[in-house]
Protein backbone atom coordinates (compact mmCIF):
# COMPACT_ATOMS: atom_id res chain seq x y z
CA UNK A 1 0.00 0.00 0.00
CA UNK A 2 2.82 2.35 0.87
CA UNK A 3 4.48 1.70 -2.68
CA UNK A 4 0.99 2.27 -4.38
CA UNK A 5 0.61 5.79 -2.62
CA UNK A 6 4.21 6.70 -3.62
CA UNK A 7 3.69 5.96 -7.15
CA UNK A 8 -0.07 7.54 -7.55
CA UNK A 9 1.63 10.40 -5.46
CA UNK A 10 4.00 10.92 -8.37
CA UNK A 11 1.40 9.94 -11.05
CA UNK A 12 -1.45 12.24 -10.30
CA UNK A 13 0.95 15.70 -10.20
CA UNK A 14 1.46 14.42 -14.20
CA UNK A 15 -2.11 14.04 -14.81
CA UNK A 16 -3.33 17.40 -13.01
CA UNK A 17 -0.62 18.59 -16.03
CA UNK A 18 -1.95 17.33 -19.18
CA UNK A 19 -5.17 18.16 -18.33
CA UNK A 20 -3.87 22.10 -17.33
CA UNK A 21 -1.84 22.13 -20.71
CA UNK A 22 -5.01 20.82 -22.48
CA UNK A 23 -6.91 23.76 -21.04
CA UNK A 24 -4.30 25.99 -21.66
CA UNK A 25 -4.55 24.70 -25.63
CA UNK A 26 -7.91 24.73 -25.82
CA UNK A 27 -8.27 28.42 -24.52
CA UNK A 28 -5.41 29.65 -27.10
CA UNK A 29 -7.78 27.80 -29.58
CA UNK A 30 -10.60 30.11 -28.37
CA UNK A 31 -8.53 33.07 -28.87
CA UNK A 32 -7.26 31.94 -32.37
CA UNK A 33 -10.83 31.55 -34.08
CA UNK A 34 -12.36 34.87 -32.28
CA UNK A 35 -9.74 36.63 -35.02
CA UNK A 36 -9.69 40.03 -32.79
CA UNK A 37 -7.57 41.28 -30.07
CA UNK A 38 -8.95 39.61 -26.62
CA UNK A 39 -6.95 41.23 -23.82
CA UNK A 40 -8.67 39.84 -20.91
CA UNK A 41 -8.49 36.18 -22.74
CA UNK A 42 -4.93 36.63 -23.53
CA UNK A 43 -4.21 37.66 -20.35
CA UNK A 44 -5.62 34.65 -19.06
CA UNK A 45 -3.90 32.81 -21.16
CA UNK A 46 -0.41 34.20 -19.69
CA UNK A 47 -1.19 33.71 -16.82
CA UNK A 48 -2.86 30.08 -17.33
CA UNK A 49 0.87 29.64 -19.30
CA UNK A 50 2.95 30.79 -16.92
CA UNK A 51 1.25 28.29 -13.94
CA UNK A 52 1.44 25.54 -16.23
CA UNK A 53 5.20 26.14 -17.40
CA UNK A 54 5.70 26.07 -13.14
CA UNK A 55 4.33 22.87 -12.63
CA UNK A 56 6.41 21.63 -15.63
CA UNK A 57 9.73 22.67 -13.65
CA UNK A 58 8.78 21.40 -10.28
CA UNK A 59 8.00 18.63 -11.68
CA UNK A 60 10.88 18.41 -14.14
CA UNK A 61 13.46 18.62 -11.15
CA UNK A 62 11.37 15.80 -9.42
CA UNK A 63 12.20 13.34 -11.84
CA UNK A 64 16.29 13.67 -11.55
CA UNK A 65 15.64 12.67 -7.72
CA UNK A 66 15.49 9.33 -7.86
CA UNK A 67 18.85 8.27 -5.67
CA UNK A 68 18.16 6.16 -2.85
CA UNK A 69 17.51 8.62 -0.08
CA UNK A 70 16.56 11.39 -2.06
CA UNK A 71 12.54 11.56 -0.24
CA UNK A 72 14.57 11.13 3.23
CA UNK A 73 14.55 14.13 5.68
CA UNK A 74 17.82 16.18 5.78
CA UNK A 75 20.61 16.99 8.42
CA UNK A 76 22.25 19.22 7.86
CA UNK A 77 25.13 20.90 9.71
CA UNK A 78 26.73 24.48 9.03
CA UNK A 79 30.42 25.18 10.07
CA UNK A 80 31.91 28.83 10.19
CA UNK A 81 35.67 28.15 8.32
CA UNK A 82 38.04 30.74 7.58
CA UNK A 83 37.38 34.07 8.87
CA UNK A 84 36.58 34.81 13.17
CA UNK A 85 33.87 36.15 14.06
CA UNK A 86 32.62 37.13 10.43
CA UNK A 87 32.53 33.68 10.13
CA UNK A 88 30.03 32.63 13.39
CA UNK A 89 28.25 35.45 11.78
CA UNK A 90 27.80 34.25 8.72
CA UNK A 91 27.02 30.95 9.38
CA UNK A 92 24.20 32.20 11.34
CA UNK A 93 22.84 33.48 8.16
CA UNK A 94 23.19 30.72 6.06
CA UNK A 95 21.14 29.06 8.86
CA UNK A 96 18.18 31.93 8.67
CA UNK A 97 18.47 31.44 5.20
CA UNK A 98 17.90 27.50 5.26
CA UNK A 99 15.23 27.73 7.82
CA UNK A 100 13.08 30.26 5.10
CA UNK A 101 13.71 28.14 2.58
CA UNK A 102 12.24 25.58 4.94
CA UNK A 103 9.27 27.43 5.69
CA UNK A 104 8.27 28.32 2.22
CA UNK A 105 8.65 24.87 1.35
CA UNK A 106 6.10 23.78 3.66
CA UNK A 107 8.69 21.65 5.72
CA UNK A 108 9.00 21.22 8.95
CA UNK A 109 12.67 22.73 10.46
CA UNK A 110 14.47 21.58 13.74
CA UNK A 111 17.75 22.84 15.44
CA UNK A 112 19.30 19.91 17.17
CA UNK A 113 22.38 21.48 18.26
CA UNK A 114 23.94 24.53 18.53
CA UNK A 115 28.01 25.61 19.36
CA UNK A 116 27.90 29.63 19.53
CA UNK A 117 30.66 31.98 18.19
CA UNK A 118 32.67 33.82 20.86
CA UNK A 119 31.61 37.30 20.23
CA UNK A 120 28.44 36.69 17.73
CA UNK A 121 27.23 34.04 15.40
CA UNK A 122 27.39 30.60 15.37
CA UNK A 123 30.40 28.06 15.32
CA UNK A 124 28.44 25.02 14.38
CA UNK A 125 24.48 24.10 14.29
CA UNK A 126 22.81 20.85 12.97
CA UNK A 127 19.50 21.28 11.88
CA UNK A 128 16.86 18.65 10.79
CA UNK A 129 15.07 19.43 7.56
CA UNK A 130 11.55 16.94 7.24
CA UNK A 131 9.76 16.81 4.16
CA UNK A 132 9.38 15.19 0.99
CA UNK A 133 12.57 15.20 -1.18
CA UNK A 134 14.12 17.46 1.69
CA UNK A 135 17.66 15.99 1.18
CA UNK A 136 17.25 15.90 -2.86
CA UNK A 137 17.06 19.16 -2.59
CA UNK A 138 19.13 19.89 -0.26
CA UNK A 139 21.90 17.93 -1.29
CA UNK A 140 22.53 20.47 -3.72
CA UNK A 141 23.91 23.12 -0.92
CA UNK A 142 26.76 21.03 0.16
CA UNK A 143 29.77 22.68 0.02
CA UNK A 144 31.93 25.82 1.10
CA UNK A 145 30.03 28.92 0.97
CA UNK A 146 31.60 32.38 0.76
CA UNK A 147 30.12 36.12 1.42
CA UNK A 148 31.76 39.25 0.62
CA UNK A 149 30.84 42.14 2.58
CA UNK A 150 31.57 45.69 4.38
CA UNK A 151 32.08 43.59 8.23
CA UNK A 152 29.89 44.73 10.43
CA UNK A 153 32.08 43.77 13.24
CA UNK A 154 34.48 46.39 12.14
CA UNK A 155 35.05 50.03 13.44
CA UNK A 156 36.73 50.90 10.04
CA UNK A 157 33.69 49.55 8.06
CA UNK A 158 36.40 47.08 5.52
CA UNK A 159 35.46 44.87 3.41
CA UNK A 160 35.99 41.15 4.77
CA UNK A 161 35.49 37.45 3.09
CA UNK A 162 34.03 34.63 5.18
CA UNK A 163 33.57 31.15 4.68
CA UNK A 164 31.41 28.45 5.87
CA UNK A 165 30.64 24.72 5.14
CA UNK A 166 27.31 22.94 4.85
CA UNK A 167 27.31 19.47 5.20
CA UNK A 168 24.02 17.46 3.87
CA UNK A 169 23.45 14.06 5.22
CA UNK A 170 19.77 11.91 4.58
CA UNK A 171 18.67 11.29 7.63
CA UNK A 172 18.69 6.77 7.96
CA UNK A 173 15.51 4.63 7.71
CA UNK A 174 14.24 3.50 11.18
CA UNK A 175 14.57 -0.07 8.51
CA UNK A 176 18.19 0.34 7.81
CA UNK A 177 19.75 1.76 11.18
CA UNK A 178 22.38 -0.51 12.71
CA UNK A 179 22.91 -2.13 15.93
CA UNK A 180 25.73 -0.13 18.00
CA UNK A 181 26.55 -2.87 20.94
CA UNK A 182 25.96 -0.18 23.90
CA UNK A 183 29.85 -0.64 25.08
CA UNK A 184 30.63 1.34 22.10
CA UNK A 185 28.89 4.24 23.01
CA UNK A 186 29.67 6.87 25.98
CA UNK A 187 26.92 9.09 26.39
CA UNK A 188 27.25 12.36 28.43
CA UNK A 189 24.83 14.61 29.53
CA UNK A 190 25.27 18.40 30.22
CA UNK A 191 22.54 21.49 30.40
CA UNK A 192 21.78 23.44 27.48
CA UNK A 193 22.67 27.11 26.87
CA UNK A 194 19.81 29.32 27.00
CA UNK A 195 18.38 32.87 26.56
CA UNK A 196 18.51 33.07 30.05
CA UNK A 197 16.00 34.12 32.89
CA UNK A 198 12.52 31.95 32.76
CA UNK A 199 14.07 30.39 29.36
CA UNK A 200 17.38 28.52 30.89
CA UNK A 201 17.30 25.02 31.08
CA UNK A 202 17.81 24.05 34.82
CA UNK A 203 17.77 20.72 33.84
CA UNK A 204 20.90 18.48 32.34
CA UNK A 205 18.92 17.66 29.07
CA UNK A 206 21.22 18.10 26.44
CA UNK A 207 22.92 15.00 25.52
CA UNK A 208 26.32 14.06 23.85
CA UNK A 209 26.85 10.92 22.50
CA UNK A 210 30.49 9.43 21.06
CA UNK A 211 31.06 6.29 19.48
CA UNK A 212 34.20 5.36 20.36
CA UNK A 213 35.60 3.05 17.25
CA UNK A 214 35.29 5.75 15.17
CA UNK A 215 35.40 8.75 17.13
CA UNK A 216 32.64 10.17 16.17
CA UNK A 217 30.49 12.88 18.81
CA UNK A 218 27.48 14.41 18.33
CA UNK A 219 25.13 16.21 20.23
CA UNK A 220 21.30 17.37 20.62
CA UNK A 221 19.90 20.08 22.83
CA UNK A 222 16.95 21.24 20.95
CA UNK A 223 14.79 19.82 23.08
CA UNK A 224 13.93 20.37 26.39
CA UNK A 225 13.83 16.20 27.18
CA UNK A 226 16.63 14.62 27.72
CA UNK A 227 15.12 11.41 26.10
CA UNK A 228 14.02 13.50 23.00
CA UNK A 229 17.81 15.19 22.54
CA UNK A 230 18.89 11.66 23.08
CA UNK A 231 16.41 9.83 20.19
CA UNK A 232 17.42 12.94 17.95
CA UNK A 233 21.48 12.78 18.79
CA UNK A 234 21.42 9.15 17.90
CA UNK A 235 19.55 9.71 14.63
CA UNK A 236 22.51 12.34 13.74
CA UNK A 237 25.05 9.40 14.96
CA UNK A 238 23.06 6.99 12.51
CA UNK A 239 23.51 9.42 9.62
CA UNK A 240 27.08 9.98 10.21
CA UNK A 241 27.94 6.29 10.47
CA UNK A 242 26.36 6.04 7.47
CA UNK A 243 28.04 8.70 5.51
CA UNK A 244 31.38 7.22 6.92
CA UNK A 245 30.50 3.88 5.19
CA UNK A 246 29.56 5.87 1.96
CA UNK A 247 32.57 7.64 2.36
CA UNK A 248 34.35 4.64 1.84
CA UNK A 249 32.87 4.16 -1.10
CA UNK A 250 33.65 6.80 -2.93
CA UNK A 251 32.05 6.60 -6.35
CA UNK A 252 28.29 6.21 -4.21
CA UNK A 253 29.64 9.41 -1.90
CA UNK A 254 29.85 11.54 -4.94
CA UNK A 255 26.25 10.83 -6.06
CA UNK A 256 24.99 11.93 -2.40
CA UNK A 257 27.10 14.30 -0.90
CA UNK A 258 29.65 15.86 -3.38
CA UNK A 259 33.55 17.04 -2.65
CA UNK A 260 33.85 19.51 -0.14
CA UNK A 261 37.48 20.14 1.21
CA UNK A 262 38.60 22.73 3.56
CA UNK A 263 36.09 25.70 4.41
CA UNK A 264 38.19 28.03 2.26
CA UNK A 265 38.55 30.05 -0.66
CA UNK A 266 39.64 27.32 -3.72
CA UNK A 267 36.98 25.31 -2.50
CA UNK A 268 33.34 27.38 -2.31
CA UNK A 269 30.69 26.04 -4.16
CA UNK A 270 28.81 29.60 -4.39
CA UNK A 271 29.76 33.04 -3.74
CA UNK A 272 27.77 36.02 -2.07
CA UNK A 273 28.68 39.23 -2.83
CA UNK A 274 28.04 42.65 -1.43
CA UNK A 275 30.20 44.79 -1.80
CA UNK A 276 31.23 46.92 -4.23
CA UNK A 277 28.44 45.04 -6.15
CA UNK A 278 25.61 42.93 -5.49
CA UNK A 279 25.73 39.31 -6.92
CA UNK A 280 25.49 35.51 -6.03
CA UNK A 281 26.99 33.21 -8.12
CA UNK A 282 27.02 29.49 -8.10
CA UNK A 283 30.29 28.13 -9.51
CA UNK A 284 28.98 24.95 -10.35
CA UNK A 285 26.70 25.99 -12.56
CA UNK A 286 27.40 29.38 -13.75
CA UNK A 287 23.81 30.50 -12.18
CA UNK A 288 23.91 34.20 -10.86
CA UNK A 289 21.31 36.44 -9.21
CA UNK A 290 22.00 40.48 -8.45
CA UNK A 291 19.48 40.11 -5.68
CA UNK A 292 21.25 39.04 -2.40
CA UNK A 293 19.12 40.27 0.07
CA UNK A 294 16.21 37.82 -1.79
CA UNK A 295 18.67 34.65 -1.44
CA UNK A 296 19.29 35.10 2.55
CA UNK A 297 16.35 35.53 2.89
CA UNK A 298 15.41 31.92 1.17
CA UNK A 299 14.84 32.12 -2.32
CA UNK A 300 17.06 29.84 -3.61
CA UNK A 301 14.75 27.40 -5.23
CA UNK A 302 16.67 28.31 -8.56
CA UNK A 303 19.67 27.55 -7.24
CA UNK A 304 19.12 24.65 -6.26
CA UNK A 305 17.28 23.51 -9.15
CA UNK A 306 19.93 24.65 -11.34
CA UNK A 307 21.99 21.81 -9.86
CA UNK A 308 20.41 19.15 -9.62
CA UNK A 309 19.72 19.21 -13.27
CA UNK A 310 23.63 19.94 -14.43
CA UNK A 311 23.92 16.72 -12.19
CA UNK A 312 21.71 14.95 -14.08
CA UNK A 313 23.02 15.80 -17.29
CA UNK A 314 26.81 15.59 -16.60
CA UNK A 315 25.31 11.96 -15.18
CA UNK A 316 24.03 11.17 -18.48
CA UNK A 317 27.01 12.50 -20.34
CA UNK A 318 29.26 10.17 -18.42
CA UNK A 319 27.62 7.28 -18.85
CA UNK A 320 27.01 7.81 -22.33
CA UNK A 321 30.88 7.94 -21.96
Amino acid sequence: MQRISALRESLEPWEQLSRQVADVEALAELIAEAGDEQPDLEAELDQELSQARREFEKLELATVLHDKYDTAPAILTITAGAGGTEACDWAEMLLRMYQMWAQDQGYDFELISTVPGEQAGLRNVTLRVTGRYAYGYLKAEAGVHRLVRLSPFDSSKRRHTSFASVDVMPEVPEAEQVAIPAEDLRVETFRSSGAGGQHVNKTDSAVRITHLPTGISVQSQGDRSQHANRRAAMQVLQARLAQRERDRQKAELEGLRGEKGDIAFANQIRSYVMQPYTMVKDLRTGSETSDVQGVLNGQISDFIRAYLLHSAGKAVTENAQ
